[in-house]
């Protein structure tokens, strides 16, 4: 058999010192600790920093500021430290904790319980920042057609947009000149145009139109997801309601429980946040699901159903977003998880696990033909 060297060699370990230990905050706000070293040729390359992933592990290592640390690559790759040469630690070595407020924008950061990392949460944090832009811009949320990570990147390294209120203070004219960061083949900065600067202004101030929903699901609360956001809505159609609802009113809201319930009430009690939520309001978009008045109310044959919709409805051309309307506009509820108290599930094609569900929880099945028949005459077809 031929050998491999390599296999079976030890990675290298070089000994150096602990500088600092530092706080990196990540696109989806968890704070990671950061080892600042002494720079050391390890494996062929300086070595000056390497993560210590949490807390807990710094914890368990017992390393401190000021100690003489073991490096080593994992996989010859990443920087990795091993542990403190003990023998070696000074008196004056300090034992570190995590920040109690954000490095970057100064919030409080939390730890929910079950996890190992902490995060902040405040909606305008700069290193969340262009993830967050670019969510509420995405078509589950906002849908602004054209606010694509390119786009947000300028606007965020120009300064002009920081969180997504800033987004409807946009005008075409600066978003024209807007610096691409490239240049043509005159050496003169590429800019972004009237043309594309006049549709994205239009698709900003369209979206000020979504449903609450959206809105909701787009300000990036933890654990709340499109389905959960739009669960939220139903049960508080207002910002306001959903403000000044206690965690309890939360948690009894069907499928959040404690833990999102939790993770919403503290999101809506940062400061930061609030002002975010408060200046979109100002700006004018939605953030209210109120009734609107548009005459005649489709009978409600379908109050007290619970429907969950999987797979493509290619027969009547719908969306699954448009057809879960059109069944609440009858009075059903409109889930996005099989459960023993769902009362249909409607399949279209492709469906998937959620019709596995349906099928071994005994939840009948519908087609998407016995669909179009509830939506034309709000009655559901016999099962015989």
């Amino acid at each position: 058999m031929k050998s491999t060297a390599w296999s079976s060699r030890s990675p290298e370990e070089k000994a150096t010192k602990l500088l600092d230990i530092t706080v990196q905050v990540g696109r989806t706000g968890a704070l990671t600790p950061v080892a600042e070293l002494e720079p050391v040729r390890v494996a062929g390359s300086v070595v000056a920093r390497a993560t210590l992933h949490n807390e807990d592990e710094v914890r368990r290592k017992d390393v401190r500021i000021g100690d003489t640390v073991i490096v080593r690559k994992a996989g010859d790759v990443i920087p990795e430290v091993l542990g403190p040469v003990a023998s070696l630690r000074p008196a004056d070595a300090q034992v570190w904790s995590m920040p109690a407020t954000c490095p970057s924008c100064g919030s409080p950061v939390i730890r929910e319980e079950g996890e190992v990392a902490y995060r902040c949460i405040s909606i305008d944090c700069p290193a969340q920042a262009q993830e967050r832009l670019v969510h509420w811009a995405s078509r589950g949320a906002l849908d602004i057609d054209g606010m694509g990570d390119e786009i947000v990147g300028r606007l965020v390294e120009s300064g002009r947009v920081t969180d997504v209120a800033d987004y409807y203070t946009l005008d075409e004219v600066e978003l024209s000149l807007l610096d691409m960061g490239r240049v043509n083949k005159e050496g003169n900065p590429i800019r972004l145009g009237e043309t594309v600067a006049k549709k994205l202004v239009a698709q900003i101030e369209e979206s000020k139109t979504r449903p609450f929903a959206r809105a909701l699901f787009g300000i990036g609360i933890r654990h709340v997801g499109k389905t959960m956001a739009e669960a939220i809505a139903n049960a508080y159609p207002t910002m306001d309601a959903l403000m000044a609802a206690s965690e309890e009113d939360l948690a009894a809201v069907e499928g959040i429980g404690p833990k999102i319930a939790h993770s919403i009430f503290v999101f809506l009690r940062t400061p930061q946040n609030v002002e975010v939520i408060e200046r979109l309001g100002k700006l004018g978009v939605n953030m209210a699901d109120e009734p609107a008045n548009t005459g005649e109310q489709l009978p409600q044959t379908l109050e007290g159903l619970t429907f969950v919709l999987t797979g493509a409805l290619v027969q009547s051309g719908m969306t699954r977003d448009e057809a879960g309307a059109a069944l609440k506009a009858r009075g059903a509820k409109v889930s996005g998880s099989v459960s023993k108290k769902t009362s249909y599930v409607v399949a279209g094609e492709a469906a998937g696990s959620k019709y596995d569900k349906a099928i071994a929880l005994g939840v009948p099945v519908l087609d998407e033909d016995q669909l179009l028949h509830i939506l034309e005459t709000g009655e559901v077809p016999s099962q015989d």
